[in-house]
């Protein structure tokens, strides 16, 4: 078993961050776009009294303004995912490409026991697989370039 294979969520976080952007479930849409704008980020973590309730990403904003010709005074609640995906930081990530790729997500927030640690990207677990492939092909290569000769006088015994 290679170290794809057992690469985990927090793997991501340690490298990334746990920095989340959150949002109300009653805040007006208009202005939820403008924090995604400010932050440049593509989702809101949607938190009601300390618990997710929701994801926000540009998917249901842009559906929202297509269905409405724009978001006049509409409420996040009103578009939001209100049943994301989720991981723990103990997810493996084969885990997390499988359940992103079968929902078509592209950010899924991590929970600890409930608590928030962050959000990961669909972008976010690819780049940590390449990652981890460039850095075991270099392992390999490096073997491979230090591979001990073999012995021209040894004979192989009967």
């Amino acid at each position: 078993m290679g170290y794809i294979d057992r690469m985990k969520v927090t793997d991501i976080l340690r490298v990334k961050g746990n920095t989340t952007y959150t949002v109300s479930p009653d805040q007006l849409l208009a202005d939820a776009m403008k924090s995604m704008s400010e932050f440049d980020v593509g989702s809101l973590v949607v938190m009601e009294h300390g618990d997710l309730v929701g994801m926000l990403t540009f998917r249901e904003v842009i559906n929202a303004v297509v269905a409405n010709g724009g978001v006049g005074t509409r409420h996040v609640r009103s578009v939001m995912d209100d049943a994301p995906l989720t991981c723990t930081p103990e997810t493996n990530l084969d885990e997390v490409r499988r359940m992103m790729l079968l929902r078509h997500a592209r950010y899924m927030p991590v929970l600890d026991h409930g608590t928030l640690m962050g959000v990961i990207s669909f972008y976010d677990v690819a780049k940590s697989v390449v990652d981890a492939q460039d850095f075991e092909n270099r392992m390999l290569k490096a073997y491979i370039k230090d591979w001990p000769e073999e012995d021209a006088t040894a004979r192989p015994t009967a």
